[in-house]
């Protein structure tokens, strides 16, 4: 069929419709035998036999006054019937046409206009006789006016900035106005153009950026770089501050509160305590590097400095690895579990103060505080010199990392040398940053704007940089742990106050739900930070007009990484404060990742696995876990499912107890495949039955040979640092131990002219020719053991028999 209107309405059809006395066409359509055409009249046709009444007076239509037109191969089609029923009229032609366009009319014999009683507009209809073939063009006839082609001026499309826009426009106006030759700036044309060029410059500009910023390989932004590298899952951190230890100096038992400022000595040399009012004068002066305190401590005069007892010995000394310490508990202290202590080095082995050691000071977190006796009436006493003690521990990941020398002897061999070192309470961690009052001022943060607009998202810049980005600080770790901080994991300190909530900050919004008062910061290059809100379906979105006020920190990166004894001035109206330092330097102070190192790691993130597949797969997964060494895994069938047991070797032969035990198979739940169940597995210790010849050299003491040898082949870390040979975190799964290994590690022994080993193999199993190949090899859940310890001789044993010496 095909529409009879032409004008895009149906106007006319409507009015016609709605007549009468006037009728038309309606729409045409040809049956399959493509000789029979039914036309489809608004109105039901006159003498139709129909009950209603006809619209108008017409005669019926008769053949002589329906003709066909059109045609290309067929042109000559002639009606040779009609007959109507309704508003429907059927139209026998002599033959079907071909595929051009027809065009049936109604006419009066005459053929002149339409007959009596028919609409002029709607007296034809156009149509095809090829009902099954399809165009699959929209039936919609096309315009019939279609507007008039206007000349386009030529454009030259690499004018891209100010000056290429201004002289494209002038050239075109030379065109159009041949006549107007001036090129005087203060002319009004000539200021019209400029202003024009002006903003074609500026939409070029961002037209440009935008292009620009939406690739990881051309983004300029920092924060189009880190926007990209999150969506391939890699986190771009913005660098953390940096973290220290702080001794306070009190002359009375107070509470110093957290957040107190802490600074480097002035540069006229000015330290110790300063009214809290004289800060601000100071930061503008002098802009430091400022710290703060990250905790509320329990100061006290007493814990300034505690000399560490040594039962009346002389020449004694903590050696390395130590956990437990006796301290003089006069004047008496107040330690306790939890506490951190400080031990340093005041004097060198000759008693004087230059002769110490910096780099002996550690810091230690107390486990174990005890000073009374089992009932916690009678206070612990020395009996001999009747000096009351504190016994103090440690956790073992604080053991010392040096041998700390408490007293000796003096050059003259007789007068003791005491004190050399000392234990200080009074220790708190400090951080980098400066807390800054909300407030556009320039002692305040303030944002820019601070109001949120009604007609664009509020994206708001932070009026003061760097924020200081940190991580949450753990009060529960052993102090070897507590300074070390992960980038990734830092958040800006900045905290927004709403006119109804609380807003705080988050890495990114995925996780948000619409109700979440969260936004995130986005450091630019040069640290300012830009900030921008939820959508109303990922993170709340702040309601127009609503206004923000900002408190947080300022001061980031490795700036902060201070020398020690450097931060000697701390502000507090306390009077009894008399001064602070920091023993150790400050650490942990990150600088925002560069764009480009991000641009650069970014497509490798897709590269870790974060799903466990394969038996590697479980093991790489498991060893990313800390306190996790080594790992192997092993997929069985059990019966009803497989398993994957994952077997862990943990740093310094460690036990696999409960809390870490749960710990990892939480871990691993994250990353197994479904259907697969989850085991841990506990190494299969391999111990050893070794027996060395060793030939010590004439001049050589023999005990002292022996001594050397077992310490180079023991299981355990020497004072020096040193690991044995046959240390747990020396050997892993499936490692084989080659007997020219053995030699090598004995022959390095000053003394010793040669070795021979005339037992090596596995301990309480027949020798399986490990002797003659040299080595003892291991399965592959299967770790080498040798503990050389007579309470447990399962455990390994090694043999020494020496030859000559003295």
């Amino acid at each position: 069929m095909a529409s009879q209107y032409r004008c895009g309405s149906d106007r006319r059809r409507q009015l016609v419709l709605d007549s009468t006395t006037v009728n038309g066409i309606d729409y045409l359509t040809v049956d399959p035998d493509e000789t029979t055409l039914r036309v489809h009249f608004l109105h039901d046709l006159p003498g139709t036999g129909s009950e209603a009444v006809p619209p108008s007076p017409a005669p019926a239509l008769t053949r002589a006054e329906i003709a066909i037109d059109g045609g290309v191969r067929f042109s000559d089609i002639r009606v040779v019937a009609v007959a109507s029923s309704g508003s429907e009229l059927a139209v026998t032609v002599d033959r079907p046409g071909d595929y051009s366009e027809y065009r049936l009319r109604l006419h009066r014999r005459d053929g002149t206009l339409p007959p009596d009683g028919f609409d002029v507009p709607l007296a034809s209809v156009r149509f095809a006789f090829k009902v099954d073939c399809p165009t699959g063009f929209d039936c919609r006839d096309d315009q019939d006016c279609p507007t008039d082609l206007v000349e386009e001026p030529a454009i030259d499309y690499l004018a891209k900035d100010y000056a290429s826009f201004r002289r494209l426009m002038l050239d075109r106006l030379s065109v159009l106005m041949p006549d107007w030759r001036e090129r005087n700036v203060a002319d009004l044309e000539i200021a019209l153009v400029e202003l024009l060029a002006y903003v074609g410059d500026r939409l070029s500009y961002f037209q440009d950026a935008v292009a620009t910023e939406a690739y990881l390989g051309t983004a300029r932004r920092r924060a189009s770089v880190r926007r990209h590298a999150r969506l391939l899952d890699y986190r771009m951190h913005d660098g953390c501050n940096a973290r220290t230890w702080i001794h306070v100096d009190a002359s009375t038992d107070l509470v110093l509160p957290r957040g107190r400022p802490v600074l480097p000595r002035s540069p006229n040399g000015d330290e110790g305590r300063f009214a809290a009012a004289d800060l601000a004068a100071i930061i503008a002066a002098e802009a430091p590097i400022a710290f703060e305190t990250a905790d509320d401590l329990q100061v006290r005069s007493a814990h300034n400095q505690i000399r560490i007892h040594t039962w009346s010995e002389v020449g004694c000394c903590l050696p390395a690895g130590a956990t437990r310490a006796t301290l003089v508990n006069d004047p008496p202290v107040a330690l306790a579990a939890g506490d951190y202590l400080l031990f340093e080095e005041l004097r060198g082995s000759t008693g004087e103060s230059a002769d110490a050691d910096p780099t002996h000071r550690q810091v230690v977190r107390l486990t174990s505080v005890t000073d009374h006796r089992p009932g916690g009436i009678d206070p612990l006493t020395d009996p001999i010199a009747g000096t009351a003690i504190v016994e103090i521990e440690w956790d073992q990941r604080d053991a010392l990392a040096f041998s700390l020398c408490v007293s000796a002897l003096a050059d003259d061999g007789t007068t003791p040398l005491e004190d050399l070192s000392v234990a200080r309470g009074n220790i708190v961690l400090a951080d980098h940053g400066l807390s800054l009052p909300a407030g556009s001022s320039g002692d305040g943060i303030g944002l820019d704007p601070d109001t949120v607009p009604e007609d664009r998202p509020y994206r708001p810049l932070v009026t003061r940089a760097p924020l200081t980005c940190a991580a949450a600080i753990d009060g529960t770790l052993p102090a070897s742990l507590a300074l070390i901080q992960d980038p990734a994991q830092a958040l800006p300190v900045l905290t927004l106050r709403g006119d109804d909530a609380t807003w705080t900050p988050q890495r990114d919004l995925l996780a948000s739900d619409r109700f979440a008062t969260e936004f995130v910061a986005e450091m630019e290059t040069d640290g300012a930070a830009q900030l921008r809100f939820g959508d109303g379906a990922l993170g709340r979105q702040p309601s127009a007009g609503s206004g923000f006020t900002a408190l947080g920190r300022v001061g980031n990166g490795t700036i902060g990484n201070v020398g020690a004894d450097s931060l000697t001035r701390i502000f507090v109206d306390d009077d009894g404060i008399v001064g602070v330092c920091n023993p150790l330097p400050a650490v942990g102070g990150t600088n925002p990742e560069p764009a480009e190192r991000a641009r650069l790691l970014a497509p490798r993130a897709f590269l870790r696995q974060e799903r466990a597949v394969t038996e590697a797969d479980y093991a790489t997964i498991a060893m990313r876990r800390p306190g996790v060494g080594r790992a192997a895994g092993r997929i069985r069938w059990t019966g009803s499912w497989y398993t994957a047991v994952v077997t862990v070797d943990r740093p310094g032969g460690e036990a696999i107890d409960e809390p870490f035990r749960g710990g990892l198979i939480d871990w691993l739940d994250l990353h197994r495949m479904a259907g697969i169940d989850l085991d841990l597995g506990r190494p299969v210790d391999v111990p050893l039955d070794i027996a060395l010849e060793v030939c010590v050299m004439s001049d050589e003491l023999a005990p002292i040979v022996k001594r050397a040898v077992l310490d180079v082949l023991s299981s355990h870390q020497s004072a020096s640092g040193a690991r044995g040979f046959f240390h747990p975190d020396q050997w892993t799964f499936g490692q084989p131990v080659y007997l020219s290994q053995l030699y090598r590690a004995v022959m390095g022994i000053d003394g010793i002219s040669w070795v021979d080993a005339t037992r090596f193999q596995r301990l309480g199993r027949p020798p399986n020719r490990e002797l003659e190949d040299g080595v003892i090899r291991t399965g592959p859940l299967e770790i080498i053991r040798l503990d050389n310890d007579r309470n447990f001789a399962e455990n390994g044993q090694l043999t020494i028999t020496l030859r000559g010496g003295r």
